[in-house]
């Protein structure tokens, strides 16, 4: 009964420690968003366009390169650029095109 309960305490302190890192990993999101729309704001003040083919392929290299050191698939880190960028771009298109969202 002991290593039932110890088991489950320790595995409520797992999840709390996911629970944790997954609000950090939410704030990071929303604040790589923000950014995002002060990038977009400068890129309508300077008549910059809203796609940068050059800038994403740094973006998503480094990804990748950051897999590979680190040992996270890298086919897994490219979907999940391809969302968060995708994502960011509806943003800045917003933002640049009709207002801030």
């Amino acid at each position: 009964m002991t290593d039932q309960r110890n088991g489950e305490q320790q595995l409520a302190r797992l999840r709390a420690e996911l629970d944790d890192i997954d609000a950090e990993l939410l704030d990071t999101l929303r604040r790589r968003i923000d950014c995002c729309v002060r990038i977009a704001r400068h890129k309508s003040t300077h008549e910059v366009p809203m796609m940068q083919p050059a800038r994403i392929e740094l973006v998503k290299g480094r990804a990748a390169e950051y897999g590979e050191t680190h040992g996270i698939d890298t086919g897994f880190l490219e979907n999940l650029y391809d969302l968060i960028i995708g994502e960011t771009c509806r943003v800045e298109d917003l933002v640049m095109g009709n207002g801030t969202p």
